[in-house]
């Protein structure tokens, strides 16, 4: 009866037992590719769909790549099509999300190892911004159930090394989400270090830290589970090279770094990079006297911000600082300066936005303040920094000694893109000298780091 069992399984389905992990085999007719069900999402999009079931009898091969050994996955595996990134042409590598309803999948599909996926009867579609595969229901994407799984996710009995795509922050790109990736010379920011990973008080489901590059100063948000083993584990200190999957946050509002245990962080240079700062504190109130103002009101609406002292310069692209209005639900407020990277088809774009020169000689009780706004920031960012310096060269900027405002609020990827933030009271009065300020955004083309930033009402007072 055995005999003749598998017998029949193989002969209508092309593969034995999911339960055997030994000599899987599917038919090269029946062999899909990571890149295939892409495309099918894709065009299911464009015609008006949010999900697509397959129908035929298709399978994929892939590798898993992450683990829920540690709590920091649950009820999901992510697999790649790939396993050597070190390698030119295994890139582009592709991954997908499986939402399966079962815990303590890596007992069974642990790290490395290679799956095949039976996809008759399963949906494409997005999850929390990535690509997944599950159960079709309406327009959302469900789980597969535990009485099924074992035969639809199939186990082989190879396990094989994965080496992770090494790779800058600014050079990721949507297609890299889902896979395993590795980040050099990156550290938590100064401001996260007191923290564990995921076990304060303000962590409701996931611990969110500034992880940041100490050559380009690109930042990606660390991404720990509350119910991870090492949630409260303080985060490193020092700097050095982390592994993870990257993915997005909850909403869709930005990328995340998930790592599948501490392991993979590996932190072991004992120093830091920390940027040079200017922190006076914040001061109770500003001074009734005006140093420099700027509303952007007579400012022209889609040209770069010019006059009033502004030096507006592009480092890396073909975009700058712009005037715009809106009255959208991210409104303006009148008229505001914007840097919108999105659709530029730059690989990279970095913009400053520099106030004439102040003397901070010339009178006491210097403070800035200013409001800031995004529109998804997409894990762009824009830096406040200062130079005591800058001789008011364009051809000097790069080369000259910039340091942050380290006190001063600038909306965050977790703020909500509806408000504008105060940066509070900013006291300047602990420099002298000739002070620069400088609004640098850094961002791209690209989709998963192309956020738009607003700047308005900038201030400069002292007391009279």
């Amino acid at each position: 009866m055995t005999i003749l069992f598998f017998s029949c399984i193989d002969e209508d389905y092309g593969v034995p037992n999911p339960n055997d992990a030994e000599n899987i085999e599917v038919p090269a007719n029946q062999l899909t590719t990571f890149k295939a069900l892409y495309e099918r999402y894709k065009q299911a999009v464009n015609n008006g769909n949010l999900i697509t079931v397959i129908e035929e009898d298709l399978y994929i091969e892939g590798y898993v790549i992450s683990s829920d050994q540690a709590g920091n996955f649950f009820e999901e595996l992510i697999i790649q099509n790939k396993t050597d990134a070190s390698n030119p042409d295994n890139d582009p590598r592709l991954g997908i999300k499986l939402e399966i309803n079962v815990g303590s999948l890596s007992d069974t599909y642990e790290f490395g190892r290679k799956i095949y996926v039976k996809l008759k009867g399963l949906t494409i579609g997005e999850s929390n911004g990535v690509l997944a595969i599950g159960k079709g229901e309406d327009s959302k994407i469900e789980q597969i159930q535990e009485f099924e799984y074992r035969n639809i996710v199939l186990r082989t009995p190879e396990v094989a090394e994965v080496i992770a795509k090494t790779s800058s922050l600014t050079d990721l790109t949507e297609a890299d989400e889902n896979t395993l990736i590795q980040l050099d010379n990156m550290q938590v920011n100064r401001f996260d270090l007191a923290l564990t990973y995921a076990g304060e008080s303000i962590d409701q489901f996931d611990g969110l830290r500034v992880l940041e590059n100490c050559e380009s100063g690109a930042s990606i948000l660390l991404q720990t589970s509350t119910f991870s083993d090492f949630k409260s584990i303080p985060v490193p200190q020092y700097k050095g090279s982390i592994q993870g999957i990257l993915s997005r946050d909850f909403k869709d509002h930005f990328n995340v770094l998930i790592v599948n245990n501490t392991s993979d962080i590996v932190f072991d240079t004992n120093e830091r990079c920390d940027p040079m700062e200017l922190d006076c504190g914040l001061a109770a109130s500003f001074g009734t006297a005006n140093l420099f103002y700027e509303n952007f009101e007579s400012q022209k609406n889609n040209k770069l911000i010019a006059g009033n002292g502004w030096t507006n310069y592009i480092e890396a692209g073909n975009e700058g600082w712009e005037a715009y209005s809106s009255t959208s639900t991210n409104a303006s407020l009148g008229r505001s300066a914007r840097f919108k990277s999105a659709s530029s088809g730059d690989i990279s774009n970095i913009g400053w936005l520099i106030t004439p020169a102040i003397n901070l000689d010339a009178q006491e009780g210097e403070t800035l303040r200013f409001k800031t706004s995004n529109s998804l920031a997409d894990s762009s960012y824009l830096e406040v920094l200062y130079s005591l310096d800058w001789d008011g060269s364009e051809a000097t900027i790069t080369s000259t000694t910039w340091g942050v405002l380290s006190v001063a609020y600038v909306v965050k990827d977790t703020d909500s893109f509806v408000p504008w933030f105060n940066s509070g009271n900013v006291d300047l009065s602990c420099a002298s000298g000739i002070i620069h300020v400088a609004f640098k955004y850094t961002g791209s083309g690209q989709d998963t780091f192309d956020g738009v930033y607003e700047l308005d009402e900038v201030s400069i007072d002292c007391l009279p």
